[in-house]
């Protein structure tokens, strides 16, 4: 075992009992830095989504990291894939992330955890239907746009295919971080107007 590895350990124990005393922020700290080094280590991912859950007061944050020490006295690896499922059904909890990493390692998680929307317009232009292969990505994992252009093309799609509403969650966080932007706006009034041919 190389010393990296015993420090490793070491440290995703401190970790644990930071997180057992309450110290959400420690405890945070802790695993984001063994996952820094260590972009596989799935207990430190989850580690880093319960510190995450327990300091924003997610209620049973507490209940689930001892649920999870439990399931890994049992048998670690399938521990790691359970507690991992639990948290991705969890909504947003993986959203959080972003918050915590450094750029290439979030990068890379978010490549690891989505579609990209050109392989997405891709599957579309090899006569996949709209609403279908929306919908599997939607159940199995996100997709990731990278420019506006795409944004305001996949806004456009949804509308087009009676996702008004889920077209409305998106535009609004999106003119939360953009107030001013004209595109945008348009695009609002375009989907308020459909609601109320609608309503």
């Amino acid at each position: 075992m190389s010393t990296n590895t015993i420090s490793k350990y070491k440290i995703l124990s401190q970790a644990k009992e930071s997180f057992s005393k309450a110290e959400y922020k420690s405890a945070l700290d802790k695993f984001a830095q063994v996952l820094q080094n260590y972009p596989n280590s799935k207990e430190a991912f989850n580690g880093v989504i319960l510190s995450e859950m327990a300091m924003s007061g997610e209620e049973g944050a507490e209940a689930l990291f001892d649920y999870y020490e439990i399931l890994r006295e049992e048998e670690k690896e399938e521990a790691d894939v359970i507690m991992g499922e639990i948290l991705q059904s969890m909504d947003g909890s993986l959203e959080k992330l972003s918050e915590v990493f450094a750029e290439p390692l979030r990068e890379r998680l978010e490549f690891e955890e989505g579609i990209l929307y050109s392989d997405f317009k891709k599957i579309l232009q090899e006569g996949g239907d709209f609403v279908e292969t929306f919908e599997n990505i939607m159940f199995s994992t996100r997709v990731i746009i990278t420019s506006k252009e795409d944004f305001i093309d996949f806004l456009d799609k949804l509308i087009e295919h009676d996702f008004a509403q889920m077209a409305l969650t998106y535009l609004e966080n999106a003119l939360s971080v953009y107030p001013s932007d004209k595109l945008l706006r348009k695009l609002l009034k375009k989907l308020a107007q459909g609601r109320n041919i609608e309503n």
